[in-house]
């Protein structure tokens, strides 16, 4: 039988969006984005700095900063078999994942390549909430195949949610009521009466520092966003934006995607994408749990031991290595890989960045080909890179329990 398409023009498709979207506080963050500068983020306008980026970065480590994160993409899983679906398509142990707990995780390919990343929430024994940055409900439905008592729903546009970050986050919290948030754990889970419902509160973020995640209702949105920057003055609150937040994860050690690492199915030269192993992401490979998509050939990779390995890297000068080559000697005769993220970073006083290595290379000597401009000239500088381990930003306060208020 003859293959029949019927096709509708698109102005009829009335259900999908057309043109640029606002989050639920979007009436609040276009008052303060003086410059009116916005990035389309799945869709949404987001903003890029709302007056100075630097000023920004600078509350995610002295006082406390707000991003919108509601763009995120966040998927509802419900039913018996969502906790053996989800076991099955990412790579940590879901099982022993407990109730108001959130665990970062990756899913892959069967070729072991990272579809996309993101934070898994444990909302009851049956029920969890995964949010990715980018869209990927067809390949959770696809994940979803033999498993009959699993139920996928996109809660996107169901869900506001805002990050608020830095040393005086909790006393913030505290300050406007949530009463106890000071004995929430990281990566942990607690709720509380606001507005005409509920809003749940996760000690997560995207910073490095001391910070919680904060979901509610669209229409308490407006509601949260006052009343958060009402009280938030003497905590020092600023409004946060993309560049701000990515000086910050960088120095946390947390990786970008479209920076650090190509989703597969968003690539088509062959070994453009990326596996969990080869990113750094090894603790979070669970061989000891039964099959998962992928897993045969990331055991044959670990193996192996030849992939290439993204490293953090200390470059000496003052000069951001922004796409630079790496070489394996100071007269750049072998190319051995690429800086995939660069900065200064102004806590950590020192010229930082990730970079993709060859296997063999990682231990021995790199060197970064650097270009950077002044008055309109560029200039070339071969700078000595130093392997470093630990994250280059992990203050005590992120990791207390209560954490200070200051």
């Amino acid at each position: 039988m003859p293959l029949k398409a019927s096709l509708r023009p698109a102005d009829t498709i009335d259900h999908v969006p057309v043109g640029i979207m606002h989050s639920p506080f979007h009436s609040r963050t276009s008052n303060l984005n003086t410059n009116q500068q916005w990035i389309a983020w799945n869709g949404y306008a987001s903003a890029v700095y709302y007056a100075d980026a630097h000023l920004e970065y600078f509350a995610t480590r002295n006082t406390c900063g707000v991003f919108d994160v509601s763009p995120m993409r966040k998927y509802r899983f419900a039913g018996a078999d969502a906790e053996a679906m989800l076991d099955r398509m990412v790579t940590r142990d879901v099982c022993a994942q407990q109730v108001d707990t959130v665990a970062y995780n990756v899913w892959c390919t069967d070729a072991g390549r990272i579809v996309d990343d993101g934070t898994l929430f444990r909302l009851a024994p049956d029920e969890f909430m995964l949010c990715c940055a980018d869209p990927c409900f067809d390949w959770f439905q696809l994940s979803a195949v033999g498993f009959d008592e699993v139920a996928i729903t996109d809660i996107s546009e169901e869900l506001a949610a805002l990050a608020v970050q830095g040393p005086t986050s909790c006393a913030l919290l505290k300050a406007l009521g949530f009463t106890g948030i000071e004995n929430c754990k990281p990566f942990h889970i607690m709720r509380f009466p606001y507005g005409s419902g509920e809003i749940m509160i996760s000690r997560t973020g995207y910073t490095g520092d001391l910070g919680y995640e904060l979901w509610i209702t669209p229409q308490d949105a407006e509601l949260l966003w006052d009343d958060l920057f009402d009280r938030g003055r003497v905590y020092g609150i600023q409004p946060l934006g993309d560049e701000s937040l990515d000086m910050a994860r960088l120095e946390a050690g947390f990786l970008a995607p479209d920076a650090d690492f190509h989703g597969s199915l968003h690539t088509v030269e062959r070994n453009h994408d990326h596996s969990p192993l080869e990113l750094g992401l090894g603790w979070i490979v669970n061989f000891k749990k039964d099959h998962f998509s992928g897993r045969a050939a990331l055991l044959a990779e670990k193996e192996a031991g030849k992939h290439r390995r993204l490293v953090k890297l200390d470059i000496e000068g003052n000069k951001p290595a922004e796409n630079s080559i790496l070489y394996s000697d100071a007269k750049c005769l072998r190319e051995i890989g690429y800086v995939t993220s660069a900065m200064w970073s102004p806590v950590a006083k020192a010229n930082i960045a990730y970079g993709l290595v060859e296997g063999g290379s990682v231990d021995g000597p790199i060197w970064a080909e650097v270009y950077h401009q002044r008055e309109l000239r560029w200039y070339r500088k071969v700078a000595k890179c130093t392997r470093v381990t630990k994250p280059f930003w992990s203050p005590e306060r992120a990791r207390a329990t209560p954490p200070p208020d200051c």
